[in-house]
């Protein structure tokens, strides 16, 4: 079922009451309630199928959001600039990793590693594993950034990264990791998380975040980089012995408030180390999430940033996340270490 509707200035609340209504078999509602005088359904359907949806909402090209009125649009305009919104299009197969590289559980389909149930101290060995790893990572990032320009597509980086990666002997993680296709996730634009890597070629003016993963000798470790920097150093700066997980999701938000910008909240960040992801949960918003750091615990910060709404769609192919408004956004990624006297930024 979908529903098409006009809704300029309906309270959040109301929307969110919307769901109730996907749960009746009607075919046509005109009104919700006769009070709420701008909202108007166009359609509900059955039959239709969630990719026209999304594509419907994707069919324009070199737009800004939809602003509330004349003036913030033209401030959305000064601010961000004009841009195209993305939607996946052709790629290609997967790539092969050479047989002498260890694999992870999750390709070798072998049992899982068990999580812990809260957040890991790490002992030296593991932290050892953990600073080689996140050193590559970095390096392959390095590498990229000088290698990106207008032209050049997002499956051309997925092959400098899987070359980069399998030729120091490690593994790129996302590379089918429950059914992902590639070996690095690149955001264009509207995409926010989880972008598989395409033939679109890059455009002049285009922001692309490239998440990188690497597997060394059964230590994962990430890292992002994007102009939300400073935004996550101060969050960073936050960290140390028994502060409270949740002081970093209050300080993204403080920060990010300040500077007009909204938090994603859908995305958080989570221990690592021998596994992909596991506690403790890092929220990037306000939030009560319980626990305090200690030293030797190791795990990412990577808040998403958009200059529109909080909310996202998931696309048909499963993994690609957009902007609901098609605003653009940004995301930083580090893997933190909490130590004796603050923390150390391990993917630097």
């Amino acid at each position: 079922m979908y529903i098409e509707y006009i809704a300029m200035e309906l309270p959040r609340k109301l929307i969110g009451s919307l769901s109730q209504f996907w749960k009746i078999n009607v075919l046509d509602i005109k009104q919700l309630y006769d009070s709420v005088e701008k909202l108007v359904f166009v359609s509900i359907s059955l039959e239709k199928r969630k990719t026209d949806v999304v594509r419907s909402r994707y069919n324009s090209t070199m737009r800004v959001p939809k602003a509330l009125n004349p003036r913030l649009q033209k401030q959305l305009l000064l601010r961000f600039g004009v841009y195209e919104t993305v939607y996946p299009v052709e790629t290609t197969p997967s790539r092969t990793v050479p047989d002498h590289i260890e694999k992870p559980e999750y390709v070798l389909q072998k049992q899982p590693t068990v999580l812990p149930d809260k957040a890991e101290v790490k002992d030296v060995n593991q932290l050892r594993g953990m600073r080689r790893s996140c050193k590559l990572a970095a390096n392959i990032l390095a590498h990229v950034q000088k290698n990106i320009y207008p032209g050049i597509t997002t499956d051309d980086i997925d092959g400098m990264v899987h070359k980069l990666t399998v030729e120091a002997g490690a593994y790129p993680s996302p590379l089918h990791y429950k059914g992902f296709p590639k070996s690095v996730c690149t955001s264009v634009n509207n995409v926010a998380v989880h972008g598989i890597p395409d033939l679109r070629p890059l455009r002049d003016g285009d922001i692309i975040n490239v998440d990188i993963t690497v597997s060394l000798i059964t230590v994962i470790t990430l890292c992002w980089h994007q102009y939300v920097n400073s935004l996550q150093n101060n969050a960073i700066k936050t960290c140390g012995p028994e502060v409270p997980f949740s002081e970093i999701g209050a300080s993204i938000f403080r920060h990010s408030k300040r500077n007009g910008l909204t938090v994603l909240p859908a995305f958080i960040g989570h221990g690592i180390g021998r596994y992909f992801h596991g506690p403790p949960d890092i929220y990037h918003t306000l939030n009560r999430y319980r626990g305090r750091m200690r030293p030797g615990m190791t795990f990412t910060i990577e808040p998403v940033l958009s200059h529109g709404s909080k909310h996202t769609l998931i696309l048909p192919d499963g993994w690609t996340v957009v902007t609901e408004d098609g605003a653009r956004s940004a995301q930083a990624e580090h893997t933190v270490l909490v130590t004796e006297d603050g923390a150390e930024i391990l993917t630097k």
